[in-house]
């Protein structure tokens, strides 16, 4: 097994600034920064506002606008995400190690993340999330 090196704060933001260079970044006390991108998951979709929130341990991605997303039909709450109120979407199951500091957040999170906006588009319209993936309930049960 390769052993490898965690990747430094300035590094993931250098990196995120270079591949996006429309972004926006915050650096914050204690070792956090915040990010901001407008992100089209294709050509006939809107451009989303994201905004990831990353303290070296984990990336947090919310969606700031649309805000609300709209819900598919007969829904209150939204699909794939551990918060509807806040739009904080889920991407992946931290108890499965699917993410994790030694990966660069350019190359994970952020396709992730038009991924995850591209299935929504469809579950909004459909209200059939076809992104996969373990779904946690908003009260942090696994949904069966």
């Amino acid at each position: 097994m390769v052993n490898k090196k965690v990747i430094s704060l300035s590094i993931q933001a250098g990196i995120l600034r270079n591949c996006y260079p429309n972004s926006s970044l915050i650096w914050m006390k204690h070792n956090k920064f915040i990010w901001k991108y407008k992100l089209q998951p294709t050509a006939l979709s809107i451009n989303y506002q994201i905004k990831l929130v990353y303290n070296g341990y984990k990336p947090d991605v919310f969606i700031e606008y649309p805000k609300p997303l709209q819900l598919a039909n007969d829904c209150t709450t939204l699909e794939h995400v551990y918060n509807t109120k806040t739009q904080k979407i889920c991407l992946y199951y931290g108890k499965a190690n699917e993410w994790n500091s030694t990966m660069l957040i350019a190359n994970t999170i952020i396709p992730w993340t038009s991924e995850w906006l591209f299935h929504y588009e469809i579950w909004a319209y459909t209200g059939k999330w076809n992104g996969g993936g373990i779904h946690i309930k908003e009260d942090g049960n696994i949904k069966q």
